[in-house]
């Protein structure tokens, strides 16, 4: 089995700078694809502040912190990922801009074997993986937020992927990036989102009917289920247009009324209010340094 060393990330926003951090400390050679010059300048300080913040807390030395920004590049073009043995996509969840990079990506990458993976955190991977030539080497690789710090992936194999290419994205996650792995099937949603999206959705609409607000649901939860963060809460951290995204996909594979998107989070997405990213959803963020 071929050694990975060279890895290519495509998207830095929270997803992907998590990524392509966590890969550059586990002492690959990361190549991070953006989609202007703009958003890759953008990347690499979110990638900075991250490793200095890691710093501060005592949880890196300055040693390593360096050693990882040495092994990170950042680009503006995806014909830069040509010489990569792995590539994730972390764009937005959008199934039209993760087709358009997955034929991009299948047409520069020249290496025949090397493995394109989707971080989707609802799109089906066949979805994907039908639209290359090289559908055997496509999987789903579903990492949680923030990337540092969640132990777990969701591995997820199509019904195109080889056992060849699921071995390696398994050996791949668990020996350089030093995750924990669970295997779903490819249905939207996979395992961690199918159990948590409706819960989420439920939180919103205890919100919309004025069952009860906002910091009591999440006390409630926080408290009473020993959970670290609210509903509310953590949906902020996802972002609220996220969310619905994760909603509106599971909603068309199955048509179950409970991953059907609430209108209030409808009109908060509309309105602008996506959570932390934007300064305000649920809870106000303006404050917060």
């Amino acid at each position: 089995m071929e050694t990975i060393t060279r890895l290519g990330v495509v998207g830095c926003g929270l997803m992907g700078s998590g990524i392509a951090q966590v890969a550059a400390l586990g002492g690959l050679d990361v190549l991070v694809a953006e989609s202007s010059q703009e958003a890759a300048e953008a990347g690499r300080r979110r990638v900075v502040a991250s490793l200095d913040h890691g710093l501060r807390r005592g949880k890196l030395t300055e040693a390593a912190r360096d050693a990882a920004l040495s092994r990170l590049t950042f680009a503006d073009d995806l014909e830069a990922m040509a010489d990569r043995q792995f590539v994730i996509e972390a764009v937005a969840e959008n199934r039209d801009i993760k087709t358009a990079v997955f034929e991009t990506l299948d047409r520069v990458v020249t290496d025949p074997q090397a493995i394109l993976a989707s971080n989707t955190s609802s799109i089906p991977i066949v979805d994907l993986a039908v639209r290359t030539g090289r559908p055997a080497q496509v999987i789903g690789m579903h990492f949680f937020n923030p990337v540092p710090v969640q132990r777990l992936v969701e591995i997820i194999p199509a019904l195109t992927t080889s056992p060849d290419t699921l071995l390696r994205t398994r050996a791949f996650a668990s020996e350089h990036l030093r995750k924990e792995v669970v295997e779903a099937s490819d249905r939207s949603g996979f395992v961690v989102n199918a159990l948590l999206v409706p819960y989420l959705l439920a939180a919103v609409r205890m919100v919309e009917s004025g069952s009860a607000g906002a910091e009591d649901i999440d006390r409630g939860m926080e408290l009473g289920c020993a959970h670290p963060m609210g509903p509310l809460r953590l949906l902020d951290l996802i972002g609220l247009d996220t969310a619905q995204a994760v909603a509106e996909s599971m909603y068309e594979e199955f048509k179950e009324p409970l991953y059907a998107p609430p209108t209030l989070l409808r009109r908060m997405v509309a309105a602008g209010r996506l959570g932390r990213k934007s300064g305000g959803g649920f809870y106000d963020y303006t404050a917060v340094s």
